[in-house]
């Protein structure tokens, strides 16, 4: 079984910075980032999970939520991850999007 903790990690310690940011920064984009990222991170999971499925879109539940929201996503695909490569992609989709989010 893959280790995913680098990557439930790197979630982790960027749900808390979007919950550790003001209102206006989240305003400014770091909430569309997250809710990007766990849009990204889910439709992934469920391509791995089922890939002749439907690839259900996760909603947008507003600015406070995704902190919440990349942590379900990240969890889900941390599951399904195969090999040392996807969890590589996965670590740096997270990265760039908390740099674009600038928290």
């Amino acid at each position: 079984m893959l280790d995913t903790t680098p990557l439930t990690d790197a979630v982790d310690r960027f749900a808390d910075r979007l919950r550790a940011a003001p209102q206006s920064r989240l305003q400014r984009g770091a909430a569309a980032e997250a809710l990007a990222l766990a849009r990204e991170l889910s439709a992934w999971a469920q391509r791995l999970e089922d890939p002749e499925g439907p690839v259900r879109e996760m909603p947008d539940a507003g600015m406070f939520a995704g902190a919440d929201q990349i942590t379900v996503a990240a969890r889900d695909l941390s599951v399904v991850l195969q090999n040392p490569t996807q969890l590589g992609e996965a670590l740096t989709l997270v990265e760039e999007a908390q740099k674009r989010a600038g928290v």
